[in-house]
């Protein structure tokens, strides 16, 4: 049925307390990797027991939803790049909107059907929760890789209080000796095999981090102006990814227009024509202006 939707793959855990991620978790916000995502510490015990999300809940629903890979919608010689989840409309509503009509379709046959919906906007561990349901195991670089189709995608859930048949959590890791998602980070953000340092990261500078001016980010986020797709751009296991992604998520003709010009002379309301609706609309024009001109100060 969820396939059926649209996803690319789908999986279901039994819900649990996440015990073995607790001191892991606590360990990275001591060390403050989080660094301005103060949301982060918030709702801790939440974030690692699905239970006190959805009262009586016994499953997680986790799905796989593809975006495109960068080699299809940007060319090498890009002035300014903006990651490729972005390109599209808001994962948010996309993944949502249809998660919501397959549980709508469990409420019709089953009685006393209680659910919440989740995809990268409260506080749930997503990359965990698909682990355990056998989609893919977390690399070096934290993202949740599968062997079928690499990293590029979207992670949703319905955290619900029915019983199913639970899949086998994914034991594997297939990174093996391979680092190159650590060499090619430019600002050395993992710093050890699957530990981010978010400070560093080009992501959270250009989305999260409100802070710095374009001065400060000229030596480190260059070309990128929102997100960053380096880490997994260089992982071998996306260069044989064959999901079709939903249209939603595929650029206008538009945005794959802009020239050198255009991203210099960008302005409040053409920012608004092109991205409202979409993932980026949320960090803000001036923000966004911002990572344009650290581009332009090289």
């Amino acid at each position: 049925m969820l396939l059926k939707a649209g996803f690319s793959a789908v999986g279901i855990s039994k819900t649990a307390f996440l015990e073995k991620n607790k001191p892991i978790l606590e360990n990275w916000l001591q060390k403050g990797y989080h660094g301005t995502m103060s949301y982060m510490e918030n709702h801790l015990e939440k974030r690692l027991d699905p239970g006190l999300l959805v009262e009586g809940a016994k499953s997680v629903i986790t799905v796989l939803d593809a975006y495109p890979h960068p080699a299809k919608t940007q060319t090498k010689n890009q002035k300014f790049k903006i990651s490729s989840y972005a390109l599209g409309k808001d994962y948010h509503k996309v993944i949502k909107k249809r998660l919501k009509e397959v549980a709508e379709i469990f409420r019709t046959k089953t009685t006393d059907f209680h659910y919440r919906i989740f995809t990268d906007s409260a506080p749930v561990m997503d990359k965990v929760w698909a682990q355990k349901a056998g989609l893919g195991w977390i690399g070096k670089n934290t993202c949740l890789i599968s062997k079928k189709s690499g990293s590029f995608h979207f992670i949703g859930h319905i955290i619900c209080n029915i019983e199913f048949e639970y899949d086998k959590p994914f034991e594997s890791n297939y990174c093996g000796s391979c680092t190159r998602c650590i060499d090619a980070c430019p600002t050395g953000a993992i710093i050890q095999p699957g530990i981010l340092d978010a400070r560093k990261c080009i992501s959270y500078l250009t989305i999260e981090n409100q802070e710095k001016s374009a001065d400060e980010l000229k030596n480190h986020t260059p070309p990128w102006i929102f997100g960053c797709d380096i880490c997994q751009k260089v992982c071998p296991w996306n260069n044989n990814s064959n999901d079709t992604p939903p249209e939603a998520y595929m650029p206008t003709q538009k945005l794959l227009s802009m020239s050198h010009s255009d991203w210099k002379n960008l302005t409040e309301k053409q920012f608004e024509e092109l991205f409202i609706g979409t993932a980026i609309y949320r960090t803000g024009f001036k923000a966004f202006k911002r990572n344009i001109e650290a581009v332009e100060l090289l």
